[in-house]
């Protein structure tokens, strides 16, 4: 019985072709020797995934994941970085004509509410009288400036005599002690100044006339893209559109209104801000008794265009004309209220009117001031945060960010002019026929 048992164990103990565990064999079948084991002084685990882990680490090529990571990010990077060289080097180009057209985009995106009203008349019709409108308002209240400006910088000139007396007590009695001498011979220094570079005021002359040139034809651009985006901007944007492939047609006609919607109401807020902050300034130096008080607020309503720096640095002009007129307690109030007026577009206006659904962090917002002012001057910083803005919206719409956050809603609730569901364009229709004609359910237009 332990002989059967035996023989019936045995072949039971061998594998693959009757080989016993842990042996090998030739193809003679001559028995092979033991497989070794791992070396003295090791474990299993030495040998094990670790090990496997740490060559496949670096790959054939001994290049770790890291270094391998960060030249792909590296040439990525690269690439945009030149991408973005190119734009700046191709809009610096053609500038005189992507200006007025970026100016047409803001004013459409301004106007198109009123044009939108007028349901009963034409598109044309509607936006010729939206645009006549509004160059009217316009013009008439540069037409106002004029005039009070023409009336009173007389008073302002003979205020000016006293005032600069005041000054010059005031700082030979400060700190500073700068005697009536030392200031005469300032301004002598600066009357030679200007005696000694006629011919280059001259050329400058010559540069603001050309300047104007380029200023008339601008105005041209923007008044007929203006007209064309209000009239027929809908079919523009779907002639656009069809040029791309199908696929990506859908994804960014849904991005690019979107950044739309928060384009129409950055504008609009941004202009309500803007006529809080003249209206501020000028009621504040006309109840001071300071000369110019409505062209010192007119000038506060266009910089605040630029926001957080444009107010502050346009009622400068408030108070060095507090200063000139009335002296320096004047002219410390008048900084009193240009704060005053910079602290309620921060910290009120700005959040209750925009909310936290179109909001740009303040840094990006000092950012993309500064980058813009670098690349294009005033225009730059005048178009750099509406840029971030519709950029912010059009990427979180890209990348499909849930809508419906309870941050969002409460954006939504707390902001009278946050972004709500934009329209639908010809594209909608367009994709919409498409998917009816394929599958022939129903379009529902």
């Amino acid at each position: 019985m332990s002989i059967s048992s035996t023989r019936t164990a045995t072949p039971s103990a061998r594998t693959d072709g009757g080989v016993p565990p842990g042996t090998g064999a030739g193809e003679d079948g001559t028995a092979a020797a033991p497989s070794a084991g791992p070396p003295a002084g090791t474990s299993d685990a030495a040998t094990g995934p670790a090990s496997y882990a740490a060559v496949s680490s670096t790959g054939r090529s001994g290049v770790t994941s890291g270094v391998r990571t960060a030249s792909d990010w590296t040439w990525r990077l690269g690439v945009i970085a030149l991408g973005l060289y190119g734009f700046t080097r191709v809009f610096g180009r053609f500038s005189e004509i992507l200006i007025p057209v970026m100016v047409a985009l803001l004013l459409s995106a301004l106007l198109h509410p009123v044009s939108d009203r007028m349901r009963a008349l034409p598109r044309p019709l509607a936006a010729i009288l939206t645009l006549l409108c509004a160059v009217l308002l316009v013009v008439a209240l540069f037409a106002l400036v004029g005039q009070q400006t023409a009336s009173g910088f007389p008073a302002l000139r003979t205020q000016a005599v006293g005032g600069l007396a005041k000054v010059q007590d005031w700082l030979s009695g400060s700190p500073l002690h700068l005697s009536t001498n030392v200031l005469s011979g300032y301004t002598t220094k600066a009357k030679n100044a200007v005696a000694a570079n006629q011919s280059s005021i001259a050329t400058g002359a010559l540069d603001v006339a050309t300047s104007l040139t380029h200023l008339a034809a601008g105005f041209a651009i923007t008044m007929f893209s203006t007209f064309f985006f209000l009239s027929s901007g809908h079919r523009i944007w779907a002639w656009l559109l069809r040029m791309l492939p199908a696929r990506a047609q859908q994804p960014l006609d849904g991005a690019a209104r979107s950044g739309w919607v928060t384009l129409s109401h950055y504008v609009r807020a941004t202009l309500i801000v803007a006529f809080v902050d003249g209206l501020g300034v000028g009621i504040g130096t006309a109840v001071l008794g300071v000369p110019l008080a409505l062209p010192l607020g007119v000038v506060v309503f266009l910089g605040a265009f630029i926001p957080v720096v444009g107010a502050l640095l346009t009622g400068v002009l408030a108070v060095l004309v507090a200063l000139v007129a009335k002296g320096p307690v004047v002219a410390l109030i008048v900084v009193g209220i240009v704060i005053a007026v910079n602290q309620l577009e921060a910290h009120v206006l700005q959040p209750f009117l925009l909310g936290r659904a179109v909001e740009v962090h303040p840094l990006a917002v000092i950012l993309s001031l500064a980058a813009g002012a670098t690349l294009a001057g005033i225009v730059g910083a005048l178009f750099a945060v509406p840029i971030a803005a519709v950029a912010n919206t059009m990427i979180t719409s890209l990348a499909g960010r849930r809508t419906d956050d309870p941050g969002d809603r409460e954006a939504r609730d707390a902001a009278p002019l946050a972004p709500r569901k934009p329209s639908s364009t010809d594209v909608d229709e367009t994709v919409d026929t498409q998917r009816g004609a394929v599958t022939g359910a129903p379009t529902g237009r």
